[in-house]
């Protein structure tokens, strides 16, 4: 058996997609291990569960460096520090520089609120019901220096509802997140799930046969 990806998880937050991670690491044949978790915010209640878990958490404060690069930096040792190998961005409201990109090009990935690359950015679930589509989502995809525009590792879709506020269609959503997450992780922690030439391949056979129509006013068939 492959040794295990030694995974570190950026938070701000919660960290729900963090647990999600964690959770499913529990599995001994899972590829990935959690060996640490961070956040730009000390107070971030993620932090707090990691460390119940027993996994190192740490907090380096945004607001205690002058310069985004000398945040970045601190992070940085934090990560090297834990023998990170590869990192996963768990809700972490950073925008990170295209120096701190570059050291973990191929290394970071993100998950996502939208179909990219439909909505990158802030208030996708808005910007969704408000232009009406009928199918929104969520994507796993690489870190890259332009924000939210990595190559796309995975995907997951949800019918948008009448009615759907911004909270329904996000905790909707964020359901789903927990689920695709891990999967990728999964992929690309095996090696099942390449990186060439700017675009993801995946190794293995794949599902193809589901299929989400909405409104499906008739029934599938």
């Amino acid at each position: 058996m492959k040794p295990r990806r030694r995974v570190g998880v950026l938070i701000s937050g919660r960290g729900s997609n963090m647990m999600a991670l964690v959770e499913a690491a529990r599995a001994p044949d899972y590829p990935a291990e959690i060996v640490c978790v961070a956040s730009n915010r000390p107070a971030a209640a993620g932090l707090a569960w990691a460390h119940e878990q027993g996994i190192a958490a740490h907090a380096v404060d945004h607001k205690a460096y002058a310069t985004r690069e000398a945040f970045e930096e601190a992070l940085h040792a934090v990560l090297e520090g834990q023998g990170v190998e590869m990192v996963a961005c768990a809700g972490f409201m950073r925008l990170m520089t295209p120096g701190f990109v570059a050291r973990w090009a191929g290394r970071m990935i993100n998950i996502h609120p939208s179909l990219l690359p439909l909505y990158p950015g802030l208030h996708t679930h808005a910007r969704a019901i408000a232009d009406g589509v009928r199918i929104a989502g969520c994507t796993v995809h690489y870190v890259v220096a332009e924000m939210d525009a990595g190559p796309i590792i995975a995907q997951g879709a949800v019918p948008v509802i009448d009615g759907d506020t911004p909270d329904s269609l996000a905790d909707r959503i964020l359901h789903l997140e927990h689920v695709i997450y891990p999967r990728a992780l999964a992929l690309v922690a095996s090696g099942t799930a390449r990186l060439e030439n700017e675009r993801v391949n995946i190794l293995s056979d794949v599902n193809q046969s589901g299929r989400l129509i909405s409104p499906d006013v008739g029934g599938s068939s």
